[in-house]
């Protein structure tokens, strides 16, 4: 996916952001207007945009949950919450603390932390029946962005699961997300490997101001690979084709490192070759059956498989669908025909007082 592409928020999202203020019996149009955006959003609009219109309709219902949670999330939580979390020592005490404070903000739905299998698991419990997808995308975009931005890093997410039933605007989810997405699970959680609990908090009050100014567009966003020794391997796999990378003792000599080396660093910012290769093929195959016309075969050749079926199995695991089920959808959601052009622009930030 293209940098320009991460900046962009799905028109549905606007949409589910505005339903905040119809539940509560206000008008859009001043939120719209103060966040720069149309009375009808057909078309995605920038992080910056849609952080815009977050923080207005906060201001308006005094909420930073758009009124989803058992209690209101009233306007400066945010901002408390990452004075609560700055000093912690390491990731794990720091999500720790982030769910105790969201927990006693929010009271439903509830958040706790499992550790088990290399895997750590953030799981949300509801007293009564499952909130919407947005209310879970929401929680998750708060605490996976704090988190990242807290170790200067995208962690990678390896599954997340939604307790309440697929929406029609599945597509999107799975896109924002990048990652294996299911709905209708017994329980919703976001899961990732668990070594990157051990590492360590690398922000300051200094920093915390300035990132206090770009939220909520800078979470909002899939955070930047842009420090440490796996951004270096990322530039450099990303200046071939998949067909043309080298093994890993390969790279590690054109990086004159030992292996172990390699292997240690990499695992010391929470990232493995194997992940790092794993997520720019997802990357490449959601960009070309979004946007392009290749077959499912020719990608799957251009992406490094060896065989078709060993693409079908790599989507499966990424998005929970097949490519062509994942093709016809987006297509759709787009206003495109799947063997046609679209008739509109197909196209994904939390304040400072927030």
């Amino acid at each position: 996916m293209t940098e320009a592409g991460r900046r962009m928020i799905s028109p549905s999202f606007v949409e589910e952001a505005l339903d905040c203020l119809r539940r509560h019996g206000r008008a859009v149009e001043p939120a719209l207007a103060a966040a720069g955006l149309p009375a009808i959003i057909d078309a995605p609009v920038s992080a910056e945009s849609y952080g815009r219109l977050w923080l207005a309709i906060a201001v308006e219902v005094d909420d930073e949950f758009f009124g989803m949670g058992g209690r209101p999330m009233r306007r400066g939580s945010f901002t408390l919450l990452t004075h609560c979390v700055l000093h912690a020592g390491t990731l794990e005490q720091a999500l720790r603390r982030a769910l105790r404070f969201l927990n006693v903000v929010l009271e439903d739905p509830s958040g706790r932390l499992d550790v088990a299998d290399g895997l750590a698991q953030v799981t949300l419990s509801d007293r009564e029946g499952p909130r919407s997808a947005f209310a879970y995308r929401t929680y998750w975009i708060l605490l996976h962005g704090i988190a990242c931005w807290l170790v200067g890093r995208r962690i990678p997410i390896r599954a997340v699961d939604f307790r309440c039933a697929e929406p029609k605007q599945a597509a999107d989810y799975r896109l924002f997300f990048g990652a294996p997405v299911r709905f209708s699970q017994p329980a919703s959680r976001l899961a990732f490997d668990a070594s990157v609990l051990k590492l360590a908090i690398a922000r300051n009050e200094q920093a915390l101001k300035h990132f206090l100014r770009g939220a909520p567009a800078n979470i909002l966003v899939r955070y930047r690979y842009d420090a440490g020794l796996s951004a270096s391997v990322r530039r450099r796999l990303r200046q071939m084709a998949p067909a043309a990378w080298k093994g890993f003792d390969d790279l590690a000599s054109q990086m004159r490192m030992s292996p172990s080396t390699l292997r240690h660093r990499l695992q010391a910012e929470g990232q493995s070759y194997l992940g790092i290769k794993d997520e720019i093929r997802r990357d490449m195959a959601i960009e070309m059956l979004q946007t392009g016309s290749l077959g499912v075969g020719a990608i799957a050749t251009r992406l490094g498989f060896s065989e078709p079926s060993a693409f079908h199995r790599a989507f499966r695991k990424w998005t929970s669908k097949s490519p062509a089920a994942f093709r016809r959808e987006t297509m759709a959601l787009a206003g495109k025909d799947v063997h046609g052009s679209s008739d509109r622009p197909a196209g994904n930030a939390v304040p400072d007082d927030m």
